[in-house]
């Protein structure tokens, strides 16, 4: 761990936002999945979640180009729980619909803890997440075609996101829970160590100022 990658994580971490989010419904193309997490983990969103109808659909997220290591990825069995897990911390739902009532996309105050909501590629988000949204929006299109691809509309509307967070101050300072901050810092800065460690049961060691393990670890069986 260098000196400037320990700064690097730290300033990432800072940056995080615990009340932006997308949830994709059984968007499944793994260059898809890929390019929203990149799009997530380049505004600042510290968690996803997803919903896959069909199992053997699921994307493996660690073909995300690398996104996947820095975004967690929170399933849910359907798109219901997902919603009501969401709804009770209190994010609303914005649907990326081009169809019908949609608003553009600009219209949303995203300062607000949100949630996108985006469905696969043909099919798009399914009935019961429509009914399930606060808002639908829309990118407007000037062209013949109708719509973006999934990845590009989601990227769209999260650096609109970001814009508006960034000129309400929302990343100058850090706005993550310490200890799932103190969690999350350890498990980028040592991924090893931190898979040995939930293998085993046992609390994260310390790490000292320069984000170094901070003393020996703790063996299986015995107190950290």
């Amino acid at each position: 761990m260098t000196p400037q990658r320990h700064q690097k994580l730290l300033r990432v971490l800072d940056s995080r936002q615990p009340d932006l989010t997308v949830l994709l419904d059984n968007v499944h193309k793994p260059h898809n999945f890929s390019a929203i997490l990149r799009s997530c983990d380049a505004v600042g969103v510290f968690e996803a979640h997803a919903v896959w109808g069909d199992p053997t659909l699921r994307p493996n997220h660690l073909t995300s180009g690398g996104a996947g290591k820095w975004v967690a990825i929170r399933t849910h069995p359907d798109i219901v729980s997902a919603v009501t897990e969401l709804r009770s911390r209190g994010f609303q739902l914005v649907a990326a619909h081009p169809e019908g009532d949609a608003t553009d996309y600009r219209e949303i105050d995203y300062t607000r803890p949100t949630a996108l909501m985006l469905g696969a590629e043909l099919q798009g988000l399914g009935k019961q997440a429509l009914e399930c949204a606060d808002a639908r929006v829309c990118v407007p299109m000037m062209g013949m075609v109708e719509s973006l691809n999934v990845s590009v509309a989601a990227a769209t509307i999260l650096f609109e996101a970001q814009r508006q967070r960034a000129n309400a101050d929302f990343y100058s300072t850090c706005r993550l829970d310490r200890a799932i901050y103190d969690k999350t810092l350890f498990e980028w800065a040592h991924p090893a160590v931190a898979r040995y460690c939930r293998r085993h049961k046992l609390s994260y060691p310390d790490l000292n100022d320069d984000g170094e393990i901070a003393g020996p670890l703790p063996k299986p069986g015995q107190a950290p």
